[in-house]
């Protein structure tokens, strides 16, 4: 800039140069000044936050929040990323690869501990020049306790919690609008929240309508067969708790929990032998080697999901109940429970239930949509399939 202020003064006694230079020099200093803007926002914590705005170097706290910061760049997807949280390869290493295949500079992007892990280094943070810290709403908490957020603020660095987790349906538009403000994509982001608004509204408006009995009850396991010794963890009023009820069904993990999730032993659930079982599945290889798990996503075949499926309902208990007698069992890829794209998996699952009111409801069509319109990469895998 001083560079500029000099020639403009050498120039200024040959009046077309002055012009130029003029305007040189006020592009200039405009954009010094954009790229100094900051904006106010709310977080999903209900927490006021000054940020720049079109954040250069942004972390995410938890890998996994990628699926919702692409859909705002699909052609420069990590572009704004300083560093993204290690989850996403070590639990989704499906879309890691696919990801990984498209841009291949994404493996120069540094990877740090998840935000609410000990592994998360404010140092590490600070030395890639972050402008702002991104973290899921769940983990509010342990970074409030753990200090992050008041280390953070005196380097300059802000705070802002998103939620696509806890109380996904709600969260997630403004969740995105939120992002797209920070990055200053407030156009794609609002594109992304007119579709997902769209398509969520196609179950909603006809699953509404239903009375209480015409409701089937619904067990749903979450991350069935992580830990093969372990049966059976489901969840409450959130998550795929909220994913049943908007499709149509009764969420039997209400009756026994308030929270997010919890363990309901088999005795129980053979008590209350549902009307369907769903299990939530994703490949797990690389964190929990040995798991039993559906290894649903991008790079799995719909032989090797009915056979891990079948595997599942062959546990104690399992081949009683008249949910597995009668096939109305469905896999579904687990990492929908912290996506944006998780009204694909409502679609899927109004579908199950309710095939005669959803007649005309084709969520294949939809993830393909999406894709086309919102991802760098196309369809490929299975992410949820029905016992044959």
């Amino acid at each position: 800039m001083l560079e500029i202020m000099s020639r403009m003064r050498a120039a200024a006694r040959h009046p077309l140069l002055a012009a130029a230079w003029l305007a040189v020099g006020l592009f200039a200093a405009a954009g010094m000044a954009s790229a100094q803007d900051k904006i106010t926002v709310t977080d999903l914590a209900g927490r006021t936050v000054e940020v720049p705005h079109g954040a250069k170097k942004a972390i995410l706290g938890e890998g996994r929040m990628f699926y919702a910061t692409v859909v705002l760049d699909k052609d420069k997807p990590f572009e704004q990323l300083a560093a993204i949280g290690d989850d996403l390869p070590k639990f989704d290493p499906d879309t890691w690869n696919k990801y990984l295949a498209r841009f291949p500079e994404a493996k120069d992007v540094p990877m740090i501990g998840a935000a609410a892990s000990a592994d998360f280094s404010v140092e590490k943070a600070l030395d890639l020049n972050v402008d702002v810290l991104v973290v899921t709403l769940g983990f509010y908490d342990k970074i409030k306790e753990s200090g992050i957020i008041e280390k953070l603020e005196k380097a300059g660095v802000p705070t802002v919690f998103v939620d696509f987790r806890e109380r996904p349906t709600q969260n997630t538009v403004p969740s995105v609008l939120l992002l797209g403000r920070i990055f200053a994509k407030e156009a794609q982001a609002q594109a992304f929240a007119d579709f997902y608004m769209a398509e969520m509204r196609k179950v909603y408006n006809v699953a509404n309508r239903l009375k209480p009995n015409e409701r089937p009850s619904v067990f749903a396991e979450r991350a069935a067969g992580l830990d093969p010794a372990v049966c059976c963890n489901t969840f409450g009023n959130f998550n795929f708790g909220e994913f049943v009820a908007e499709a149509g069904g009764f969420n039997v993990g209400t009756k026994y929990f308030t929270g997010v999730s919890g363990v309901l032993n088999p005795e129980a659930l053979v008590t209350e032998d549902p009307d369907y079982i769903l299990v939530t599945g994703a490949n797990w290889s690389n964190s929990n080697p040995g798991n039993t798990a559906v290894w649903l996503g991008y790079e799995t075949d719909k032989a090797k999901a009915q056979q891990q499926l079948k595997g599942l309902m062959e546990r104690t208990g399992f081949p009683e109940l008249k949910a597995v007698k009668e096939k109305k069992v469905m896999a579904i890829y687990h990492q929908f429970y912290q996506s944006p794209y998780h009204f694909v998996a409502v679609q899927a699952l109004a579908k199950w239930l309710h095939p005669d009111k959803f007649a005309d409801l084709d969520p294949d069509a939809t993830f393909k949509e999406l894709h086309e319109k919102f991802l760098p990469i196309d369809v490929s895998g299975v992410f949820w399939t029905t016992l044959d």
